[in-house]
């Protein structure tokens, strides 16, 4: 590790906020990506990048044509593969300090406990609320933290559920969960670049978490949208 605070690490450790502690931090962490799609992309970059210990990505998709255009870590050869087989051929590629462990499958009621029980953090790049539920309530029945972020055409949002000392989650934002999972589904038109500005937000979050620097967005709710670049920070 020591020539990799000289090397691949130097300009993240030269900051006092991370330096060598916090890269040992990082070292350690394990964080499991539920989704590796839109949101997923960039998260799993830039965690990767930063040298988070291990990190587990779950999605049972295939990449498909139309996923391109905003799913920055696939390319149209791989069309009709597994996303989280070409996601960790990629990471490992970038940084192989980080052991890339893969789930494709879908998180389900049956699976979840033992899944999120092994991670540390659990960071949301999924798109829709039965998923998202599930992730709050076996984070809140495992004491995990869960870093939440979502978007819609040009809009997004990201939050810190479950940190210590913390009296949110996700049921806070959304507390009819009957009639949240009843409604019809949202329309699925969104702006490439979206998911990318979001997915980055919710890295940030995950690193701050891990190193202990900055304000967490616990009890709190970052929003923006890029039609105005307006952006606001809500409490809950």
């Amino acid at each position: 590790m020591e020539t990799n605070y000289r090397g691949r690490y130097a300009r993240q450790c030269m900051l006092p906020e991370i330096g060598q502690e916090g890269q040992i931090k990082l070292k350690q962490a394990k964080v499991l990506l539920v989704g590796v799609g839109g949101l997923g992309s960039p998260i799993s970059l830039y965690l990767t990048g930063a040298g988070v210990g291990t990190l587990g990505l779950i999605d049972d998709d295939i990449v498909s044509i139309t996923n391109l255009q905003r799913q920055i870590l696939y390319t149209e050869k791989e069309i009709g593969l597994s996303k989280v087989q070409q996601a960790q051929k990629k990471l490992e590629a970038l940084n192989p300090d980080v052991s890339i462990k893969i789930y494709p499958f879908k998180l389900t009621s049956e699976n979840a406990e033992e899944l999120v029980g092994a991670y540390d953090i659990i960071v949301d790049g999924c798109d829709n609320f039965f998923t998202r539920y599930l992730i709050n309530d076996t984070c809140l029945k495992k004491d995990k933290i869960y870093v939440y972020g979502a978007i819609r055409a040009f809009e997004g949002q990201v939050s810190v559920f479950n940190y210590p000392g913390s009296h949110s989650n996700y049921q806070s934002l959304y507390p009819d969960k009957e009639e949240i999972l009843n409604m019809p589904l949202p329309p699925k038109g969104v702006m490439g670049i979206t998911p990318g500005i979001v997915g980055c937000v919710e890295a940030t979050e995950t690193i701050k978490i891990i190193c202990g620097f900055g304000e967490i967005l616990s009890d709190k709710l970052w929003t923006i949208n890029l039609k105005n670049m307006h952006t606001e920070i809500i409490s809950l």
